[in-house]
């Protein structure tokens, strides 16, 4: 999205992460989030990336999704040059499947967050992102709320077409 200034930063150490990585723009396209993405490693590039961090906020962005395999650095080296949120999305791409790269974003510390979301979760990324534009942009929140709308709706059309109606359900007690 080019016409407004991003607001958030999706950022991979590989281009290897963009076929994943592109869920995440997808929903912000939905809601109509501007941003941008960046290929930006803590191991190969350090000051590209610390002069990316640093200057992110001054152009805009107000949160950061950082996708990382294997030993994951990339989102805790930008959450130690920023007071920005960072989002960590591990990335199944080691032959453990994103477990270290989980394991690595959810154990940092003290003062050092990053929320993390599971193992290839760009599109909850996404949201979370919006989520957090929402509580000071009220047009992000209504746009966040129709599209938990859109995403209910589909799973009772889903349900519906399986054969599962609410009705069904009545009268049943909770076990």
């Amino acid at each position: 999205m080019a016409k407004e200034s991003a607001r958030v930063g999706i950022l991979m150490g590989s281009d290897s992460d963009l076929e994943v990585l592109q869920e995440a723009a997808k929903v912000l396209d939905k809601l109509e989030i501007p941003y941008e993405v960046i290929v930006a490693s803590a191991h190969r590039t350090p000051e590209r990336t610390r002069r990316y961090v640093q200057e992110a906020e001054a152009r805009g962005i107000r949160v950061l999704i950082a996708a990382a395999g294997g030993a994951a650095a990339l989102p805790g080296f930008l959450a130690s040059e920023t007071s920005l949120p960072v989002i960590g999305v591990p990335i199944a791409s080691t032959p453990l499947g994103g477990l270290d790269s989980l394991l690595s974003m959810a154990q940092m510390p003290k003062g050092v967050p990053v929320a993390t979301v599971g193992i290839n979760g760009v599109e909850n990324a996404a949201i979370l992102a919006a989520q957090m534009l929402a509580l000071s942009d009220p047009a992000v929140q209504e746009k966040l709320a129709d599209y938990k709308r859109e995403l209910a709706s589909s799973v009772r059309k889903r349900g519906s077409a399986i054969g599962f109606h609410a009705s069904t359900m009545e009268g049943r007690k909770e076990a």
